[in-house]
């Protein structure tokens, strides 16, 4: 193994058979061949913190380093979605304002309808965040 690389894995919790099971099907869901009828797409969602500036960076010298004011304003924040389907290499993604049970419900809807119209069904791989069910729907 490459020393820049690093390799993650987890132990799943003390006498958690059903971590295993879900683990497994995950695993099994990966090492599928690519059916592009049929993709695997992961999805996941974060937000990020949007910063500002109080006061304006000074110009950049040459052999200096640049010179940023460290005192940030807050500027809200941004929920962006996620989608990767790793064997092609296809990603999109985009930031909201959001991420309630609609705003993940219009993301999955638009993902379907444009992304993967051409799909007989889509694999999606996701966490159980509490707005990732069919009730979103």
């Amino acid at each position: 193994m490459q020393p820049h690389l690093k390799q993650y894995w987890r132990i799943p919790p003390k006498a958690s058979a059903a971590y295993v099971a879900c683990m497994e099907d995950v695993l099994e869901v990966y090492g599928r061949p690519y059916d592009p009828l049929r993709p695997v797409v992961c999805m996941d969602e974060t937000n990020k913190q949007l910063i500002g500036e109080v006061r304006k960076p000074l110009s950049v010298e040459t052999g200096k380093p640049a010179r940023i004011e460290h005192e940030c304003v807050r500027n809200g924040v941004a929920q962006v979605f996620l989608d990767v389907e790793l064997p092609s290499g296809q990603r999109h993604f985009e930031a909201g304002e959001r991420r309630t049970r609609r705003d993940w419900a219009l993301w999955i809807a638009g993902m379907l309808e444009t992304r993967y119209r051409q799909a007989e069904r889509v694999v999606l791989v996701m966490d159980n965040l509490n707005t990732h069910g069919i009730e979103s729907f």
